[in-house]
């Protein structure tokens, strides 16, 4: 927590407003500059500080590498929390989010995204055995579960849309917040991505993981990807985002990257920025 803090005051301060001539000159700032700053939600596997104080995750590690390509050689974690990561991109704190957040059309309203680096459905925390049979949102919803989910996430929306009422959802910081409330009974379930459910569980002797499943959205199955994201005025830093993460798709690269965060060849994936954003 100390080297989450210090992080935090050191990685602050405000970077030069955006050019929004030909697609934005942040790139060239971040060559001469040789940084790129990462805002970052404190999320194992996505974005995090390890115990060393060093920054790690998915999204950081693939930052190394294509800005690495792109001749930025140094990254600078900005942590802030999950629901911060937008307003403080777009308040100049930053320069990308780099925190696998999902890609949906309300976040496209207000930033631009590279393609998704990977798919993923959901799952929940429950008790063991799940006492209560929950296996999705509906079973949520006719059983009255006490749910949980985090600052933030999809599954919010995904819970209402079931039927859950939004005011009696009780949102905690992330999925170790949300195993806690389950062990501890203030929660009969938390909903979170596949990869941090099981995750998280692996320890506990009180919950488990239930299996992965796709969400409705107006009735059908969604399957969501994770991607960095970038003022709407830099989109010729996203294009070349963009040309860099496709070479690391083709190659495996990109799967031997993510590997050791606990990501499958499950959720790799071809899906793109246009087809989550809606159009």
């Amino acid at each position: 927590m100390a080297a989450l803090g210090a992080l935090g005051a050191a990685g602050c301060s405000r970077v030069a407003t955006a050019s929004t001539t030909d697609g934005g000159d942040l790139l060239d700032r971040m060559k001469a500059a040789g940084v790129v700053r990462l805002g970052i939600a404190g999320e194992i596997p996505f974005g995090y500080i390890d115990k060393n104080g060093e920054l790690t995750g998915e999204a950081p590690e693939l930052a190394k590498a294509i800005f690495k390509r792109l001749g930025v050689d140094r990254v600078q974690p900005v942590p802030t929390e999950f629901g911060s990561l937008i307003p403080g991109l777009n308040s100049q704190q930053f320069d990308v989010v780099a925190a696998g957040m999902y890609v949906n059309p309300e976040r496209c309203e207000q930033v631009i995204f590279a393609d998704p680096d990977y798919q993923m459905l959901d799952s929940f925390i429950v008790r063991k055995g799940n006492p209560k049979g929950l296996h999705d949102y509906q079973d949520v919803v006719e059983k009255k579960a006490k749910f949980a989910t985090g600052t933030g996430y999809a599954e919010i929306q995904y819970a209402v849309d079931a039927g859950y009422k939004e005011s009696d959802i009780l949102i905690v910081p992330d999925q170790v917040a949300g195993l806690n409330a389950v062990e501890a009974g203030r929660a009969d379930v938390f909903a979170g991505t596949a990869l941090t459910t099981r995750e998280v569980v692996k320890k506990s002797s009180k919950a488990e993981a239930t299996k992965a499943f796709a969400p409705l959205v107006d009735g059908k199955p969604h399957v969501d990807g994770g991607a960095f994201a970038f003022r709407p005025t830099e989109t010729r830093l996203r294009d070349a985002f963009n040309v860099e993460l496709r070479k690391l798709k083709k190659s495996g690269e990109l799967f031997r990257i993510l590997r050791p965060f606990g990501f499958t060849e499950a959720e790799m994936t071809d899906l793109t920025a246009k087809e989550l954003c809606g159009g």
